[in-house]
């Protein structure tokens, strides 16, 4: 936004909020939306204010799978505490029951009261996908510190066989002597998944399990889950023969992109050594202030008609976040997930294709200075920039280190900010900052709330559901039939080698084999993948492309 310093300094004045209940300050003076914006918009952001109002009351709005969106009552209960539905009104006891189970559970770990094999638990290793693991790390990252965490935390996110296997090792070096068993000995694993049937996790469990055997030890013993009442997990974990150490409560009205004031964040920030109730109180506030029907007085409010204008309502621009602080460096993979899953929708609530959505990346500063940074000021213009700034340089009062005359480290990360602001300003780039004046877990609960809610105001703006996730779904069940097809691709070729026909097949030809809709480019995609693996029973016996390469039974 160009203007002199004296128009900018003018609209900034009016246009920079501070919200001192939760420790922030929105500035959204160098977006160039004209004076009459919120006004215009006054009557769709009412409507949205309404449609948050039913959320909270225990409306069913995602319809996809029939289900209320009660992540605000994790850190208020007492709004259930009169509900007409009995069920929902059952939570404002269970809820903070949980809370007090997993607060005494966590305080015996830290005790020795509750043990590994090998002596007191010393890591923690969260098993989870999407929101039960995205939560947890930013949350682990944001406030953890080697001298003050009580337990050191891991993560398996993803169905990555070497990624579980760098884990493994990274656990035996940190053990004292450098081996696996005494490293899980002394490592409580938590599971997380609503339904015990995601398959990453699934996978994971099921790999910590064989390591926990290899090493001569219990798995149960060593184990907590996370999941809903009566699923699969549920089972597992419950099953008297093999009981595990615990089990809390996953409900079904907590979307895993919400998830982090549950027990899925709650119960690996309290075995780390974090200060939940600072971060459950940093969400209520914020959930108080976003509560507020008026634009004007409501952070929330004003991020969702600033991404409205800035993307047009129609995702016609990305969202570049960057906040200046190493300990939020992966607020911007949490984001992907909240803005992005819940946002990114073929069609609006009429059924109308639309196709919404608004992309995020980013990464931290000044680190992004140094790389595409140079884009963002010189080169394609479709983006805006939420920039994260923290007053606050050093945490507990540390002393500050010069590094020239007067000058800090801190100053200089401060100075790149205030000049990436200012250049991008001035090459008509648009941006919003948030200030947050020290990271603390209030903050970082502030911080979730926030942007929770800001998503809910915006799908309320254009006109979809941010709560139901119908891609997700469909990925899931195209995986399904990939690996569906990879046992008929693997019993085919056995029977290809004991049928010791001259020719060895090519993907096409398996494929024409196969028929019922095997087609040339899985079958070629899930040999190469199974040959590339020793021990997988498939070979490539000949041939470079896909159209040439010819597979056997190993």
């Amino acid at each position: 936004m160009n203007g002199t310093p004296a128009t900018l300094w003018q609209r900034f004045q009016k246009h920079y909020a501070v919200y001192p209940g939760v420790g922030l300050a929105l500035d959204v003076s160098r977006v160039n939306f004209p004076d009459l914006f919120f006004k215009k918009t006054e009557k769709s952001m009412q409507r949205a204010f309404a449609e948050m109002a039913e959320i909270e009351a225990g409306k069913k709005v995602n319809t996809s799978e029939g289900r209320c969106v009660g992540h605000y009552w994790l850190r208020r209960p007492e709004l259930l505490a009169d509900h007409p539905d009995e069920e929902l009104r059952a939570f404002a006891k269970e809820i903070p029951d949980t809370l007090a189970r997993l607060k005494a559970f966590a305080a015996k770990v830290h005790a020795g009261e509750i043990a590994g094999q090998d002596g007191a638990f010393q890591n923690l290793l969260v098993i989870g996908i999407g929101g039960s693991a995205l939560g947890p790390q930013f949350v682990a990252r944001a406030l953890g510190h080697p001298s003050r965490d009580r337990l050191k935390p891991w993560f398996f996110d993803n169905t990555d066989p070497d990624g579980m296997d760098k884990v493994f090792a990274e656990l035996a070096a940190a053990a004292p002597d450098q081996t696996l068993k005494t490293a899980l000995g002394r490592t409580l694993c938590v599971v997380i998944s609503k339904s015990g049937g995601t398959p990453e996790t699934a996978n994971g469990m099921i790999e910590v399990t064989h390591a926990y055997e290899r090493a001569g030890l219990k798995f149960p013993a060593h184990a907590v889950a996370i999941t809903m009442a009566g699923s699969k997990l549920h089972g597992i974990a419950t099953d008297p023969a093999k009981r595990w150490r615990d089990v809390f409560p996953m409900w079904d009205w907590v979307g895993g992109r919400t998830s982090e004031t549950s027990a899925v964040g709650l119960l690996p920030a309290a075995l780390q050594g974090l200060d939940i109730d600072g971060l459950l109180a940093g969400a209520r506030a914020c959930d108080e202030l976003t509560r507020v029907p008026d634009a004007a007085r409501n952070p929330a409010a004003q991020l969702a008609l600033m991404w409205l204008f800035l993307t047009e309502g129609r995702g016609a621009k990305d969202m570049v976040v960057l906040p200046y602080k190493d300990r939020l460096e992966l607020f911007s993979r949490y984001l992907q997930q909240l803005v992005m899953e819940s946002l990114g929708k073929e069609a609006n609530r009429a059924g109308d294709l639309v196709n919404q959505g608004i992309t995020v990346y980013g990464n931290k500063g000044s680190t992004d200075q140094h790389a595409y940074v140079q884009q963002l000021r010189d080169g394609v213009a479709n983006f805006f920039v939420v920039f994260i700034e923290v007053l606050r340089d050093r945490a507990d009062g540390q002393a500050h280190v010069p590094v020239s005359e007067g000058v800090t480290s801190g100053d200089y990360l401060s100075g790149f900010y205030q000049g990436t602001r200012r250049a991008l300003s001035e090459s008509g780039r648009q941006s919003i900052t948030i200030i947050l004046d020290v990271v603390t877990p209030a903050r970082v609960g502030a911080l979730i709330a926030l942007f929770e809610r800001a998503v809910g105001l915006y799908a309320g703006l254009v006109n979809i559901n941010a709560y139901d996730q119908p891609g997700v779904e469909a990925g899931k069940k195209a995986a399904g039939q990939v690996l569906e097809l990879q046992k008929r691709v693997v019993d085919y070729l056995k029977g290809h080698a004991a049928a010791r026909r001259s020719a060895p097949p090519t993907a096409e030809q398996i494929a024409a084999d196969l028929g019922q809709d095997a087609d040339p480019e899985t079958v070629f995609k899930i040999c190469e993948h199974l040959a590339a693996n020793p021990g997988r029973g498939v070979v490539r016996l000949s041939g470079t492309s896909p159209a040439d390469s010819t597979y056997g039974k190993a």
